[in-house]
């Protein structure tokens, strides 16, 4: 309902315009004499004085009544009833996820000792799940790298501090994972259903800036992001999910979390001038976290797969077209190395991967992330583009240790 200011000042406005104007119509129009101008019938504004007092409220026609505030009372109250479903299912998510997300503190010796320390203290999160039997922490390596075990302090939801009993890392994909002891431990749901999507709400948790057991609302805002620089070391095999969820330094580790209670990715990066969260953070996916941890735990290393080849990083929209491609799209080869999976395959250079294993590859940087979570002794499908045709082939993969050695 519009209030009484908004009727009267705009049938005012208006009357007021086509006064004013209707002169210079009929002048424009070539009229010798000016026509006599119609009157306009105003219409005051109501005074309303104060009680007690000769003074005018101007804004008193702006406000509500008392009926209309009980009227918007009731429409507030009823459409809030949406608004609160959703509170009370965060409320849920967040009862059930904090319990399995844990405070790490490490102390570790400092890469460039300062003012006479050579020891340096990082905090970082945690999340407990199960993997192959065994009750373990999943984190980034980047928090526990180079400490003790002794130094390293795990502190759970319920305030208990706890030492982790083994701690197995992989530097090429910035994971970490530690079996735990303890009774009454929580352990989360790791997602299983299918990978997550842009647009799906999402939760992040942890501990910015010490704060533990912070909780952030968010969307994944895009997949696939594979050239970020991460630290001194980088990271060799990447797939990051970026979110809007605040994520800031402290929230390492910690999960992001999706609307069924599931863990979808673990919180590892922001990208930020000042340090803080700006909006753009960065998460391993479940689906590679599971890859590593999962031969962490069971033999101490990952193996992964090795095509033998070496790919096009400038692979640009002129050479596609040189090979009869409308776009650049895929991984193009540019050698095979003898004797590996791809030369077994029959793969040969300037053939284009466009698909591997039925998924169809964006770059080389993509081709590269797909390999490094597929399991050794086992044969992939490839779609390639080769003389302008797409070409299927079977490739048996080895193990990646195999040939680096």
């Amino acid at each position: 309902m519009p209030s009484a200011v908004g009727r009267l000042t705009g049938g005012f406005v208006v009357r007021s315009a086509i006064a004013i104007l209707t002169p210079a119509i009929l002048l424009f129009a070539g009229v010798v004499s000016l026509a006599e101008e119609p009157t306009v019938p105003l219409t005051p504004i109501e005074r309303q004085t104060l009680a007690g007092s000769r003074r005018v409220d101007p804004l008193r026609p702006a406000r509500l009544t008392a009926a209309e505030r009980d009227l918007l009372y009731t429409q507030v109250e009823r459409d809030a009833e949406l608004l609160e479903r959703q509170s009370t299912q965060l409320r849920r998510l967040t009862q059930l996820i904090r319990p399995t997300v844990v405070h790490i503190d490490c102390k570790k010796p400092a890469l460039r000792p300062k003012n006479g320390k050579a020891n340096e203290d990082e905090s970082g999160s945690g999340v407990i799940t199960l993997i192959g039997g065994r009750t373990v922490v999943i984190t980034n390596r980047h928090v526990v790298n180079r400490a003790d075990l002794d130094n390293i302090t795990i502190r759970l939801d319920d305030g208990r501090e706890i030492k982790p009993l083994r701690l197995w890392s992989d530097a090429s994909t910035d994971i970490a994972v530690m079996e735990i002891g303890g009774d009454d431990l929580e352990t989360a749901r790791l997602a299983e259903h299918g990978p997550v999507e842009i647009g799906d709400t999402v939760l992040a948790i942890g501990s910015p800036f010490g704060l533990s057991h912070s909780v952030t609302l968010g969307i994944v805002s895009a997949k696939g992001r594979r050239d970020l620089e991460l630290g001194e070391e980088g990271v060799r095999f990447q797939d990051f999910i970026q979110t809007d969820a605040a994520i800031n330094p402290g929230n390492s580790g910690g999960p992001l979390v999706n609307l069924r209670g599931e863990v979808v990715g673990l919180n590892t990066a922001i990208a930020s001038n000042s340090g803080g969260s700006e909006g753009i953070g960065f998460a391993i996916p479940i689906s590679m976290v599971m890859f590593v941890t999962r031969q962490l735990v069971e033999s101490g290393t990952v193996s992964r797969a090795y095509l033998g080849v070496t790919l096009d990083r400038t692979f640009t929209q002129r050479t596609a077209e040189r090979l009869g491609m409308v776009r650049a799209v895929g991984a193009r080869v540019s050698g095979v190395t003898k004797g590996s999976p791809a030369d077994t395959a029959g793969i040969l250079p300037d053939d284009v991967i466009l698909e591997f294993d039925g998924i169809p590859i964006d770059d080389d940087d993509h081709l590269v992330s797909l390999v490094s979570v597929t399991t050794t002794d086992r044969t992939v499908s490839l779609i390639v583009f080769r003389n302008r045709e797409r070409i299927a082939l079977q490739m048996p993969v080895a193990s990646r240790e195999q040939f680096e050695k």
